[in-house]
């Protein structure tokens, strides 16, 4: 009986080990990777880049360098002590990577893929919102801030801890976790304002989309009626536009308001202001009106800047405008004050549901225009921040199936070139098929916030600070 159990014991030890390759059959085609990791550049402190096999097979093997993985079904997972070490080895080096499977008894290997390490870091963290794809619903709406070196995850606004209200736009200044702003809408509401750690409820009148200015006293920020409307054509879904829209300032020592009649021009439409780096302009987009929603399709945004003195608090008195080709939203300039980045789609303001909304990259010494077709897809890439060597850059793109937007990871080098981005690396392989929520307005940020969702709700409680 003792020898039975022996055997039994040894037979399911043999055929419960994972097969190794061989009579290996040559493929000259990449691997059917998810996410898309083939051939891309990434910087030394991410996380592992873990993926799945997009094939029905028994057993896969990769090879990466020093690491090996062996194991049964189609995903790929590394050993995060391993995968750091790898990467602290392969600094501005090239790493090969050998994928091959085991598909209906035949091992069969594919042509390798690189990945090439940069000893540029992208900032750590990373804070966005997950909402519901349509975005014409916002009942479950969570803000969380995730670590990029690993898989770490914490909430900084959650639905079940803020009386389900919408929740949108965590935004830092510099990349500074320790003064960052994001905004919870509803009776009560306003902008929480985080200084070290330190919550205080703001009463902003009407702001929508802001940006800090580089000492933090100012912001920068539109207001504007918002309305939304359906479209029959389903590859865009939901229509958003401006029935009004202005660009203010707002003093955050001294709790006022001010603008410019050039801000705030009732035959225009400004929107989605930002400070550059040195705090000498603000960057904006600017439309003339037309009659909404009929005329929709003729409402086009140009890229404009105008002067502002951060000493004595002071709005210049021209604008000047930068592009004017398509519709632009969401500028952004590089903290090293270099480029701009900035999403184009054919009309409107509201790209996420343009299939057409693409980056743009203009380098503001000689202005020239960089398309960015190795970053763009055929469905919507938008909401992008900047890392603050400005060598990285994240946006929500929609590239695999027009719905849920995804994270990805741009490198510029240090001669303006763009590489081809990458997806947010995930636990487990399958998170992004099983995932039921869009990843919305990514920021980048240098550390962890000093705060939680536990403070924000009770920073909601607090009277607000009022704005003049």
């Amino acid at each position: 009986m003792k020898k039975l159990l022996n055997l039994l014991t040894i037979l399911i030890v043999l055929t419960s080990c994972t097969p190794t390759p061989e009579n290996v059959q040559e493929s000259n085609t990449l691997p059917p990777i998810y996410p898309d990791y083939c051939d891309v550049t990434i910087p030394q402190n991410i996380a592992p880049l873990n993926f799945l096999l997009r094939a029905d097979c028994e057993a896969i093997e990769v090879k990466a360098s020093d690491i090996t993985i062996n194991t049964r079904g189609n995903e790929a997972v590394f050993d995060i002590d391993d995968w750091k070490a790898l990467l602290q080895q392969s600094a501005d080096k090239s790493i090969e990577v050998n994928v091959s499977a085991l598909i209906n008894g035949q091992w069969t290997a594919y042509r390798p893929f690189t990945w090439q390490v940069v000893s540029d870091k992208v900032d750590p963290y990373l804070t966005y919102r997950l909402i519901e794809p349509d975005y014409e619903i916002w009942n479950n709406v969570q803000i969380q801030q995730r670590c990029v070196e690993n898989f770490d995850v914490n909430a900084l606004g959650h639905y079940e801890k803020l009386e389900n209200r919408c929740m949108n736009c965590h935004t830092f200044a510099n990349q500074n976790p320790q003064l960052s702003m994001m905004y919870v809408r509803g009776p009560g509401g306003g902008a929480i304002l985080n200084e070290n750690g330190i919550l205080s409820k703001l009463n902003i009148p009407g702001s929508v989309y802001f940006g800090f200015s580089p000492t933090g006293r100012y912001i920068t920020y539109s207001t504007q009626k918002i309305i939304p409307a359906f479209h029959s054509d389903p590859s865009k879904r939901l229509e958003v536009y401006d029935s009004e829209s202005n660009v203010c300032v707002a003093d955050m020592q001294e709790h006022r308001i001010f603008t410019s009649p050039l801000l705030s021009d009732s035959l225009k439409f400004e929107t989605f202001p930002t400070f550059s780096p040195d705090g000498k302009y603000i960057y904006y987009c600017a439309a003339d009106s037309v009659s909404l929603p009929h005329d929709i399709k003729q409402l086009q945004y140009s890229l404009v800047r105008i002067a502002f003195d951060e000493k004595t608090g002071t709005i210049g008195t021209q604008v000047d405008t930068l592009y004017h080709q398509r519709s632009v939203c969401h500028p952004r300039v590089s903290p090293d004050g270099q480029y701009i980045l900035y999403t184009v789609a054919d009309y409107g303001t509201f790209p996420i549901w343009h299939p057409e909304a693409d980056l743009q990259m203009m380098n503001l010494q000689t202005g020239k225009i960089d398309t960015l077709s190795i970053v763009n897809s055929a469905k919507s890439d938008t909401y992008h921040s900047w890392s603050s060597n400005s060598r990285w850059f994240v946006f929500a793109s929609k590239r695999d199936d027009g719905l849920y937007g995804k994270p990805y990871f741009c490198y510029i080098d240090k001669h303006g070139k763009a590489h081809k981005p990458f997806c947010l690396p995930q636990a487990h392989p399958s998170f992004y098929d099983n995932n039921l929520k869009s990843f919305n307005a990514p920021e980048l940020g240098k550390g962890k916030v000093p705060f939680d969702v536990e403070d924000v709700a009770k920073a909601m409680k607090k009277e607000s600070v009022t704005f003049k």
